[in-house]
């Protein structure tokens, strides 16, 4: 199983046309890429919502990724959700979510066991709760052991937002920080965003003047930690150094939106979801959502597949709505073909596709056959605003195509 699991990312992440170097590359992020990613999902959902306008009854195609924005997207009543990811880890979190979601017995122990994920009473919880409701795969996991000898579901008592390759680069950054002399959690102390960009001018913005940063920065392999493959550097980068890519992204991050309201830069900063009353939370974790994500949780079947086979076994218009995250960032221009074939072949009418780029402009034109990418129309105006309210500021586009009409 692990080994099928490993072969599905390297066919996806691995450029077998790319140069002896580049495919080393390619290998060492798919290797780093195994495990545990992302605890918690880095694509805005209140973003997500708006852009697709899902309709009671839909039927959803998403990347499962942390599974923050599935579950979030049951609020708007959709008929199901597939969630599909080749990370074995993603797949097993998305199935401890839904499971702990249905059987978990209020919303404060849920708030506790996935907001606060640092309480001895959350290894309790899942023994009594969810271990005997949990499918036997996803249990193996995380009743296994990480490669520090330690149970997976121990980090739900020692602070699960600190593992996985992400929480490890955010540590890194941090401890980066505070060897330069800046307290990474300084920022969490503002009481207003102009509060915020003063932290960020006078802490944040010189250390990427710094040489070794800088050099660091430049190194493909220095972003494995974000989940960013060789593949999608470059276009991250734009022909810009990298240090001041990701000095930009970063400052959107801490001053463009209110820190009441923008639990990405907690979790950048302060490396969980804070504990006080003013510390925000993801959609599906707040409780006036409790309800309906409980009572839909069942609708949300997760796979480990790839999107493209996943939509190729399935019927002749069975999709109304589908989101890609930024794994198109990663492909060939023949796997983005296939890819939006099974997409335009699952569509049904006023079928919404969304997704994120690491670069600015959309990726298709240019890249997909011209008769397919006739079949859909690209809202430039919305994406370009959606863009732009994106609190996670990782991105340097969000995208949303609508199926045009038939006979286009």
């Amino acid at each position: 199983m692990a080994s099928q699991a490993n072969r599905k990312i390297a066919t996806a992440v691995v450029r077998e046309d790319a140069d002896q170097k580049q495919r080393l590359l390619d290998r060492a992020f798919a290797l780093a890429f195994k495990g545990l990613v992302y605890a918690q999902i880095w694509e805005d959902p209140v973003v997500d919502m708006e852009a697709l306008a899902i309709e009671p009854g839909n039927r959803i195609a998403t990347i499962a990724s942390g599974g923050c924005n599935v579950f979030f997207y049951l609020t708007a009543d959709p008929g199901e959700i597939v969630a599909v990811d080749l990370n074995t880890a993603h797949v097993a979190l998305n199935h401890l979510k839904r499971t702990a979601i249905e059987r978990l017995p209020d919303h404060a122990s849920l708030r506790r066991f996935f907001g606060d994920a640092d309480s001895k009473a959350n290894i309790a919880d899942y023994q009594h709760y969810i271990a005997p409701h949990l499918d036997a795969v996803s249990r193996a996991y995380w009743e296994g052991r990480d490669l520090a000898g330690r149970r997976r579901i121990g980090g739900f008592a020692r602070g699960v937002y600190r593992r996985g390759l992400l929480g490890s680069f955010i540590g890194l950054a941090h401890l980066a920080a505070r060897l330069n002399g800046v307290d990474p959690r300084v920022l969490l102390t503002a009481k207003s965003v102009a509060e915020q960009r003063a932290i960020f001018d006078a802490k944040f913005a010189p250390f990427f003047d710094r040489g070794f940063i800088r050099w660091v920065t430049a190194q493909r392999s220095s972003l494995f930690g974000l989940g960013i493959p060789p593949a999608q550097y470059d276009a991250l980068a734009g022909g810009e150094p990298m240090a001041d890519v990701l000095r930009a992204r970063l400052e959107k991050l801490a001053c463009d939106f209110p820190l009441a309201d923008n639990y990405f830069a907690w979790q950048a900063f302060g490396r969980g979801y804070g504990k006080d009353d003013r510390a925000p939370l993801p959609p599906y974790l707040q409780a006036c959502h409790y309800d309906a994500v409980k009572a839909r949780a069942g609708r949300v079947q997760m796979l480990h597949a790839n999107m493209t086979d996943m939509l190729a076994a399935s019927d002749a218009a069975s999709f109304d709505r589908y989101i890609f995250l930024d794994a198109q960032d990663w492909m060939s221009d023949a796997q983005l073909a296939a890819l939006w074939t099974e997409v335009t072949r699952t569509a049904r009418p006023g079928a919404r596709v969304l997704f994120r780029t690491a670069a600015e402009p959309s990726l298709l034109p240019g890249r997909l056959p011209d008769d397919l990418l006739r079949r859909w129309e690209y809202r430039a105006e919305d994406s370009a605003g959606f863009t732009r309210r994106d609190r996670s500021a990782i991105y340097g586009g969000v995208h949303l195509y609508v199926l045009r009409g038939a006979g286009i």
